[in-house]
């Protein structure tokens, strides 16, 4: 490992523009996604900003770690799917579940009564199909100036990417599962 030494000039760069409701993307094939959208929730709801979390895979009776925590600090978490497809009974029913979602979703950004609201593991329903990225692409380019917006999972499409005001892609350098450590309960869930 080099040894740096801390900086000791900053350079804050003037910002010419107001500040406005930015859309923010987490990708890749790295863990950390949905982890980082909650941080973000934590943040706003810290500061006293209203907040919405949609899962998208996730089902409205799941009781995971954040479900439990955010429930109890008073911040909205809806699971609408059925599970992750390897699991689904019914791809149909699985593609109409996120289409209801979505509507629920689109509806909740554009009223604008939120500062923030996540759409955690929304790349698989478009990627499946199950969404239509133009359909979300035009709620996020109509919605209030100041939502702020998260999208989560794998495979963003590049049409969101280069929409987006902050893109992070998480990498895959190492994961327990290669060793065959199972997931760990207030890690994975």
């Amino acid at each position: 490992m080099q040894i740096e030494t801390p900086p000791l000039n900053h350079q804050r760069l003037e910002q010419p523009a107001e500040r406005r409701g930015l859309i923010l993307v987490h990708t890749g094939d790295g863990k950390g996604k949905s982890t980082a959208a909650f941080g973000l929730a934590l943040r706003a709801h810290g500061r006293g900003k209203r907040v919405h979390i949609y899962q998208f895979m996730k089902v409205p009776s799941a009781r995971f770690g954040e479900h439990r925590m955010f429930e109890h600090l008073g911040v909205p978490i809806e699971g609408l799917g059925d599970g992750f497809s390897w699991k689904s009974k019914d791809l149909e029913h699985s593609a109409e579940l996120a289409r209801q979602g979505w509507a629920r979703a689109a509806a909740l950004i554009t009223a604008g009564e939120h500062f923030l609201v996540v759409l955690d593991e929304i790349m698989y329903p478009i990627r499946y199909g199950w969404l239509g990225l133009d359909a979300v692409l035009e709620v996020l380019r109509q919605r209030p100036s100041h939502v702020n917006v998260v999208l989560t999972g794998r495979g963003a499409p590049e049409e969101l990417i280069a929409l987006a005001d902050t893109v992070t892609e998480m990498r895959l350098v190492k994961h327990h599962y290669q060793a065959g450590v199972p997931a760990q309960r207030g890690i994975e869930d």
